[in-house]
């Protein structure tokens, strides 16, 4: 599978879901809303998978990275923005996924290939995963089901984020440069540019990902856009590279996973999930009220994972704006304290072990309890200066 999952959490989820509507504690009518609402987010995530994954096989994310150290010219903290500029376009554009299942491998490899320290970098790319994933509601699948919910447009939905997203950017920025300003440290020897086997497969795999973007925010459905995008590339690769072309493309374990979650937490909020997070969470719209939403949503992340949080909370926010869009700030950019906190973090620990980087809970949270309320409260600042 594309993205990764080994352990039996897409399984767990799955059964957990089919049993609800097996025995009834998840009424039919409620579990085919529930599938129908899904659908097109999971059609979506279905071909965002397939586009990142043919991108990441013509070379893309790594003769990006190459160029991006060979512009920083030896000098490891350039270096460093120039990987966080990478994250936050590949968060924004393909999805938080691609940048903790994708990205990740490709800068470590590089660390590695430099003689620099991988911390910093590995850290780079799961707190891009989740920060840099306001923008768009493509970035994060919290923000596609916000905006089915609130029924608004792509461009609507960027145009009340876009100040949250830069702060939340800019703080990651900040706070993993203090926090690692040692590893920082130093140069390396620039690196020659990569040999690339198929360079026009290339070119056209990193158009395709480029000119993608523009389309999210025009109004069509993301996974039209998506689907024609990833048949383009799909086509462009039986001519060109057939052997890459196999059906562990699709992420069949990820739909289980959502659908199964979906499921389950839907039938948790009939028996009474919603009331107790009411409390929690409040019904409050202003400003204060918006705090604390965006605070239980970053709670609720890190002890239970962001989607079923974000799913549960969101019946809570019952479809007010401003609630909705402050749990957004909760679920996409809390869930850095605990290492289960979003499905993208557990992602990119697989990632990182393969490469043999071992980044501990302890060093996890000691970044993420500094950052993840500066991150809260800036965004929440910022969301409140274009409310």
């Amino acid at each position: 599978m594309p993205l990764g999952l080994r352990t039996p959490v897409w399984l767990i989820a799955a059964l957990a879901g089919a049993i609800c509507v097996a025995t009834g504690a998840l009424p039919w009518h409620d579990a085919v809303s529930t599938t129908d609402r899904v659908g097109p987010i999971l059609g979506f995530l279905v071909a965002i998978t397939v586009v990142a994954e043919l991108a990441d096989a013509a070379s893309v994310f790594d003769v990006a990275a190459v160029r991006a150290a060979r512009i920083a010219r030896g000098h490891t903290r350039r270096l460093f923005l120039f990987v966080l500029a990478l994250g936050t376009c590949t968060t924004i554009v393909l999805s938080l996924d691609t940048t903790a299942v994708l990205l990740t491998p490709v800068v470590l490899a590089l660390a590695a290939r430099l003689r620099v320290s991988a911390l910093p970098f590995a850290m780079a790319a799961v707190w891009l995963a989740n920060t840099a994933s306001l923008l768009l509601p493509v970035s994060n699948l919290t923000n596609l089901l916000a905006v089915a919910r609130l029924r608004t447009s792509a461009f609507e939905f960027a145009s009340r984020m876009w100040l949250p997203a830069i702060a939340a950017v800019a703080v990651t920025a900040v706070v993993l440069s203090v926090a690692y300003r040692r590893d920082l440290r130093g140069r390396y020897q620039v690196p020659e540019l990569l040999d690339v086997e198929d360079r026009f497969l290339l070119r056209v795999s990193a158009v395709v990902c480029v000119v993608v973007a523009p389309f999210f925010v025009t109004g069509i459905p993301v996974w039209i856009t998506a689907t024609v995008a990833a048949v383009v590339l799909v086509v462009l690769f039986a001519f060109r590279s057939p052997r890459r072309l196999r059906m562990s493309l699709i992420p069949w374990r990820l739909v289980l996973l959502v659908e199964g979650l979906f499921l389950f937490i839907a039938t948790l909020g009939i028996h009474g999930l919603d009331t107790l997070l009411g409390h929690l969470a409040g019904h409050d719209g202003s400003a204060l009220g918006v705090l604390r939403t965006a605070g239980a949503g970053a709670g609720a992340s890190n002890l239970a994972n962001n989607l079923p949080s974000y799913l549960a909370l969101e019946r809570v926010a019952d479809g007010r704006h401003d609630q909705v869009f402050g749990l957004l700030l909760g679920t996409n950019l809390g869930p850095l304290i605990l290492l289960w906190g979003s499905l993208a973090t557990l992602l990119w620990r697989e990632r990182c072990k393969a490469r043999g980087v071992r980044i501990s809970a302890w060093e996890f949270a000691r970044v993420g309890l500094i950052g993840v309320p500066i991150l809260l409260l800036t965004s929440w600042a910022c969301l409140l200066v274009i409310r």
